[in-house]
């Protein structure tokens, strides 16, 4: 957890602001994870084209990030682009996405420098077209010496196949170091995944009421508090960010231990009789 830097507080809306003034600032989450779904049923309720969804969602992207980094948060990692979208979605629509992110790299890096944000991205990004994996490393050299919130976008990512390409990687590493199978540890395991380089989720949010993680980030949200809200990505704000980490302050996080209320101390435990069955 921790401490929110307050000297862009006042960039908040004033409905922002409330919420805001709520949350018990010592204790916010270091890394939130959010799952974007729903810009499809967005565009359907409408009776609008399915890539219309997409654009407003991109809109949604930038507002969201934009208030992550007014109130400090350190990293924010958003499921952009799965593996399985790119593998069964029509080749139209994966087109359009795909110009879509490097529309929105232009339009908006220029943001990102305004607000201090630094842009990172996980997934199997090499299968991705030439051109958009220049428009994104453009996009993180840019950014690169920002110093506030990291925007993460997973980009042709699939929990499943980086736990796959992380045991590759240690693989390999065993082979070249002559490393015995039985000193292999989980922290061994979390060098070579693609979040390697940041702190697990604390929260993970999901749009659109469906209640699944659709192969995101299988080893890191382990432990993360997991928040659903009904409503669809496009329509989805900064405010119902700050209404998300109200929600998980009002959590108790024991990571597998019990509170200090609840259940027999270990001593009381050594008197219990275990009755036969």
């Amino acid at each position: 957890m921790y401490s929110a830097d307050r000297s862009r507080i006042h960039e908040l809306t004033p409905e922002e602001r409330a919420v805001y003034e709520k949350l018990k600032t010592d204790c916010l989450p270091e890394h939130v994870a959010i799952i974007m779904d729903g810009n499809g049923r967005w565009a359907g309720n409408r009776s609008l084209k399915r890539f219309l969804g997409h654009q407003q969602g991109a809109k949604s992207v930038q507002l969201v990030t934009e208030t992550a980094s007014r109130i400090g948060l350190p990293w924010l990692t958003l499921y952009a682009f799965s593996l399985e979208n790119n593998l069964r979605r029509p080749r139209s629509e994966v087109n359009f996405l795909m110009r879509l992110l490097k529309t929105y790299l232009e339009n908006n890096v220029q943001r990102m420098m305004d607000n201090n944000v630094r842009i990172r991205y996980i997934g199997r990004t090499r299968e991705l077209p030439h051109e958009v994996q220049d428009k994104m490393a453009w996009a993180a050299e840019t950014t690169a010496h920002n110093t506030g919130t990291t925007l993460t976008l997973a980009l042709n990512y699939g929990g499943r196949s980086e736990i796959v390409d992380a045991f590759r990687a240690l693989a390999a590493e065993i082979r070249h170091k002559h490393i015995s199978p039985e000193r292999i540890t989980e922290a061994d395991i979390h060098r070579h995944l693609y979040t390697a380089h940041m702190p697990d989720p604390d929260l993970l949010i999901r749009t659109s009421g469906e209640m699944r993680i659709s192969n995101y980030l299988l080893w890191q949200i382990a432990y993360a508090e997991i928040y659903v809200t009904e409503r669809l990505w496009p329509d989805f704000r900064g405010i119902h960010l700050l209404e998300a980490i109200a929600d998980f302050q009002r959590r108790e996080r024991r990571f597998g231990g019990l509170s200090d209320t609840v259940g027999i101390t270990d001593e009381e435990a050594e008197r219990v009789k275990i009755a036969a069955s």
